[in-house]
């Protein structure tokens, strides 16, 4: 683990729990992403906007045959807008915008990290990688475009400058071919107002293609309280590495400051789907701001648990929304997700 310091700069990316403008959701559509079990999923998908709906607005990206399977489903529901922007695929987290609020004057804008599908593993993602600059003229917003590769779901923000994150989402060739742990600190440091990066390297979620994101493994519930995907059920691959990254989290929390709690979040044991392991992690929760929280869930005991543990740290209004189906696509709520926190803009 390392901790990486900078000179603080007028911008920072805000915490999920802040104030947010709304929602970004791009309408399922690859039936590849969920093979034989596509036919769940927009109906998954319109369920769980509206949900999200009752608290903060949602701007659903949605483009040719799909506008008209989105309007059918979702037709009559209040605080949604749908825009026409071609995607290949729905994880909007990860080739999103990341929104950068100035502390200053609260002015919005949008670092525009490169895409190529979790080094290049899905082709084709051209549409993916141009959703930014859309957004961006939608809103009206200033747009930073950085050389570098990197996901949405592979950063982990507290609002007040730390970050954390995982050496094989950033430092890998197949994203961003000899740039060196220190290249990548600097360009976050520059981009996001980041002034503490914590490096996590145990290891990641049997099934996760990403190569380790760090919202599968470890997140912020305030600047004081994080927690960490860990297994309670021994001979699991992924225990070993899990139990590393809390160890890791545990050593930093006693580091930084303010002081950091870091509360274990047991997954439920290993599945797999048609020989496939699935990513079943309940970090991977969606914040709505300060007042509400929706949970996956997946079916198994652990499920009260961190319902229960989620809600005691937060003080959220807590949600649970039945992810068995989506996670057959290798990701949950915050995978197919992009809050925008509330800032000056000129939309």
């Amino acid at each position: 683990m390392t901790i990486s310091n900078a000179v603080t700069v007028d911008r920072r990316v805000a915490a999920e729990w802040e104030p947010q403008a709304c929602v970004w959701i791009s309408w399922p559509h690859n039936q590849d992403t969920w093979p034989s079990r596509f036919d769940k999923i927009p109906g998954f998908f319109a369920h769980w906007i509206k949900l999200i709906a009752e608290s903060v607005p949602v701007r659903v990206l949605a483009a040719a045959d799909a506008v008209v399977d989105c309007r059918n489903q979702i037709a009559g529901t209040e605080g949604i807008e749908i825009l026409d922007i071609p995607t290949n695929d729905c994880w909007i987290r990860d080739y999103g915008p990341t929104f950068v609020l100035s502390d200053s004057d609260r002015e919005l804008s949008i670092v525009n990290w490169r895409y190529n599908a979790w080094g290049g593993k899905y082709p084709p993602w051209d549409l993916d990688d141009s959703v930014n600059k859309q957004i961006a003229s939608h809103l009206k917003l200033p747009v930073s475009d950085s050389s570098f590769c990197l996901e949405g779901g592979a950063l982990e923000f507290d609002g007040q400058g730390r970050v954390l994150t995982t050496p094989n989402c950033l430092v890998a060739e197949n994203r961003n071919p000899g740039a060196t742990q220190t290249d990548i600190a600097n360009q976050l440091c520059l981009e996001t107002g980041a002034t503490e990066i914590v490096w996590i390297d145990g290891g990641g979620l049997d099934g996760d293609d990403t190569d380790g994101h760090i919202d599968q493994l470890a997140r912020f519930i305030d600047p004081f309280n994080v927690v960490a995907a860990v297994t309670d059920h021994a001979g699991e691959p992924q225990s070993s590495g899990l139990q590393q990254n809390y160890r890791q989290l545990q050593l930093w929390a006693k580091e930084t400051s303010p002081a950091v709690d870091v509360h274990r979040l047991p997954v439920p044991p290993l599945r797999k789907i048609n020989g496939q392991a699935v990513p079943q992690s309940y970090c991977n929760f969606l914040r709505l701001g300060v007042e509400r929280l929706l949970v996956p869930t997946f079916g198994t005991k652990e499920d009260d648990y961190a319902i229960g543990l989620l809600k005691d740290l937060s003080g959220a209004d807590v949600s649970a929304i039945d992810c068995q189906d989506l996670v057959w696509g290798l990701g949950a709520l915050h995978c197919a997700s992009r809050d925008q926190p509330l800032g000056r803009c000129q939309f």
